[in-house]
């Protein structure tokens, strides 16, 4: 009877987490940084496993890197849509949004840095009668 008492109290005292949201082009992220504990899992992964390129490892990790609380602060991300670089920006954007709801003193720097902007390009649509956004069908004289 206790061990469910206890349960029950644990999901009540659930740890507390600063969120924020994220996009590029269609990926869309949500992250939550928590003050206990260090790391980053992005979809229930390690960030390095999930983005195996260098590049993406550095946008993911990059806001709390500069911040200087990568070792002091435990980020977990949900990114879902569009291509894995959009996702990595994404969680950037995210992280970086996040942190700020941490910390309102940080916003200042990563604003300067470009990390809270979020990257407005989008994919043009595609028109009537033209084979792309812009191409149109190839002209022929005779």
């Amino acid at each position: 009877m206790k061990t469910s008492i206890a349960k029950t109290e644990e999901r009540v005292q659930k740890e507390r987490y600063f969120e924020a949201t994220g996009g590029r082009k269609t990926a869309i992220a949500r992250a939550r940084i928590y003050p206990k504990g260090s790391g980053i899992t992005v979809n229930g992964r390690d960030y390095k496993d999930y983005f195996k390129t260098f590049k993406n490892q550095m946008a993911v990790g990059s806001p709390l890197e500069f911040m200087q609380v990568a070792d002091k602060l435990r980020a977990t991300v949900k990114v879902s849509g569009g291509g894995l670089n959009a996702q990595a920006e994404a969680a950037r954007n995210a992280l970086a949004k996040a942190l700020v709801k941490f910390n309102a003193d940080f916003k200042k720097k990563l604003r300067r840095a470009g990390f809270i902007t979020r990257d407005a390009r989008m994919v043009e649509r595609k028109k009537y009668g033209l084979k792309k956004a812009r191409r149109a069908p190839q002209w022929q004289k005779r």
